[in-house]
């Protein structure tokens, strides 16, 4: 299977989407912005606007998606139920390119079904991970493997992977913890984090892995080195994202959205993913860098995390258009 340049590894799920009304549910904000809560009158019958159910969703799926369309050969390590929700999924991988060889379809289960609360351009997921036994099949021993959000029964899991690894060092590992991975924390994901190639969170959620409250990017990107990452990257939503290698760091502004987003899903996988495609085509970090806001640009102009991924020609186009403040620059 050494044919495969990328390999997603996570957990699957059909995403709906429910289009609340404006008129029936409420947001309220602190004073910074953050954190936001979303009101509705208990007890209520709530009209919304409509629902759009989004097939073969996650961050992992997503991941592959998007390696795809850059131009990699692509494949996901994923497991469903042998339900019409797993069959719909399984159509769209195919739709999509993505090979199937290391998909496993679970006699008698159910596949991840999650619902989206959408209001406006920002959504609150009510999530639900079925349990499927986990296995790690034979994948090769060169390429990418990315690895994120698996269910909660997935340690032992982990832990197989970081073997596998162990006798495979030619296989670079991209780590985006989803949320089980960051409740887990470093220590007993330890063997994990040694043998990531790259790693990805935002600055909340380093801040929780880090057990901090210290903000400060720079020592954020270098404590969360120090765990095991040759490359650390930290995004900080609007205000830009950040990436650490061999003692440097760099900054990169966001691209600037085209229009007001339309639905934020699926912005952060676009952006990890897109970085380490990327670096799976041969390009250093600053340009990976300035590859990965383009993708997260025009993944929140569509619904859902897949619509909006980029082919490589559009997304170059983008990148030869920036404007001139659109530029890496070195902290």
């Amino acid at each position: 299977m050494d044919n495969y340049e990328f390999i997603a590894l996570g957990d699957i799920v059909t995403d709906a989407f429910i289009r609340l009304s404006k008129d029936h549910a409420t947001v309220e904000c602190n004073d910074d912005g953050r954190p936001c809560t979303i009101s509705m009158n208990f007890g209520d019958k709530l009209p919304y606007d409509f629902v759009e159910v989004v097939r073969a969703v996650g961050n992992s799926p997503n991941a592959s998606v998007s390696a795809h369309r850059l131009g990699l050969k692509s494949a996901l390590i994923t497991n469903l139920g042998d339900d019409q929700e797993g069959q719909e999924c399984l159509n769209q991988l195919k739709k999509e390119g993505i090979a199937q060889d290391f998909v496993t379809t679970h006699k008698g289960k159910k596949t991840n079904y999650h619902y989206v609360l959408w209001y406006e351009n920002e959504r609150t997921i009510l999530i639900k991970h079925e349990e499927h036994e986990y296995k790690m099949p034979d994948i090769g021993n060169k390429g990418w493997l990315y690895l994120s959000s698996l269910g909660e029964n997935s340690l032992p899991f982990h832990q197989e992977i970081a073997e596998y690894l162990k006798k495979n060092p030619d296989i670079k590992l991209a780590f985006q913890p989803g949320t089980f991975q960051i409740k887990l924390g470093a220590e007993k994901l330890k063997d994990i984090y040694e043998h990531t190639e790259v790693f990805f969170c935002n600055v909340e959620e380093a801040m929780r892995i880090l057990k901090t409250d210290n903000r400060d990017i720079k020592t954020l990107l270098e404590s969360m080195h120090k765990l095991g990452p040759k490359i650390a990257v930290i995004t900080d939503g609007p205000k830009g994202a950040y990436a650490y290698k061999d003692g440097k760091a760099w900054f990169m502004p966001p691209y600037p959205d085209p229009k007001e987003p339309y639905d934020r899903t699926g912005a952060g996988d676009s952006f990890s993913s897109t970085f380490v495609s990327a670096l799976a085509l041969g390009k250093e970090v600053p340009e990976a860098l300035s590859w990965a806001p383009i993708n997260s640009m025009s993944v929140v102009q569509k619904v859902g995390a897949q619509a909006g991924l980029l082919q490589q020609d559009a997304l170059l186009k983008f990148l030869k258009d920036a404007p001139e403040d659109y530029k890496v620059k070195e902290i």
